[in-house]
């Protein structure tokens, strides 16, 4: 199954979960993580089932070599044949293009302006959070045209402050840059809340159409969790804007 929503202006925004694909255990089913040891022709089947549900062609997917940093980077295609460049956000002005996060845990972050163009994905775990990637995805697209009053976000599953449990030490110094982040697990114990960091950071940049799932990665089993299995599968958001509508003449 695909959650998927849509804005009236032509944004739309969609977050997978485990179902509906060809991966066989412990990655079953709709594995979309090609780092995480699957078979790399089921993989490729599963972002094809994807992509086709989402009505996208699946070779016009922008992935990312995703290394937990707060580099961004513009695209107008797939990136061409030879290695995936190490960014964990994607922007891009090219309408019709869908960008994707791989995420199983950390918070897959959708944004999008359709009147300016402009739409980016974003990888923010704990220290993407820290390091700031969702400010720096924000300020690429509004250096694109982007008006962060105008931007929507949002947020996927991911695990929350109820469960992610950090030492005690390392949340005060996520918190020490991101206060909102700081969290306490459902057993007592330090934790962090990187969803509730991630909407701080928006908010502080204006952005004003926020939302996020309210589904923990950790204890959904109809998502994939590293923190709960440790060898599982990745799930995926996409963002994408409606192509320009052609007119007369053109």
């Amino acid at each position: 199954m695909i959650g998927q929503y849509h804005s009236a202006s032509g944004a739309h925004f969609a977050f997978t979960d485990r179902w509906g694909g060809v991966s066989a255990a412990p990655y079953e089913q709709l594995n979309l993580g090609g780092a995480v040891g699957d078979d790399p022709d089921t993989v490729r089947a599963n972002r094809r089932l994807a992509a086709e549900s989402l009505k996208l062609d699946p070779a016009a997917v922008v992935w990312m070599n995703q290394v937990h940093g707060r580099e961004v980077a513009v695209v107008d295609g797939p990136w061409p044949d030879g290695p995936v460049p190490a960014v964990d956000a994607v922007v891009t002005t090219r309408r019709g293009l869908a960008l994707a996060v791989l995420t199983a845990d950390c918070v897959p972050v959708l944004l999008a302006d359709p009147v300016a163009g402009v739409a980016a994905a974003a990888h923010a775990g704990r220290p993407g959070l820290a390091a700031g990637v969702v400010p720096a995805a924000v300020e690429a697209m509004v250096r694109l045209g982007a008006e962060p009053s105008r931007i929507t976000a949002h947020t996927g599953p991911a695990v929350c402050g109820r469960c992610y449990e950090v030492p005690a030490a390392l949340r005060e110094e996520v918190a020490a840059t991101e206060p909102a982040a700081w969290a306490q697990t459902s057993w007592g114990t330090p934790a962090l809340d990187v969803t509730a960091g991630v909407h701080a950071q928006l908010a502080a940049l204006g952005v004003a159409g926020r939302h996020a799932s309210e589904v923990c990665t950790r204890e959904s089993g109809d998502h994939y969790s590293y923190r709960r299995d440790r060898t599982t599968g990745r799930l995926a958001g996409y963002v994408w804007l409606d192509a320009a509508q052609m007119t007369e003449g053109s």
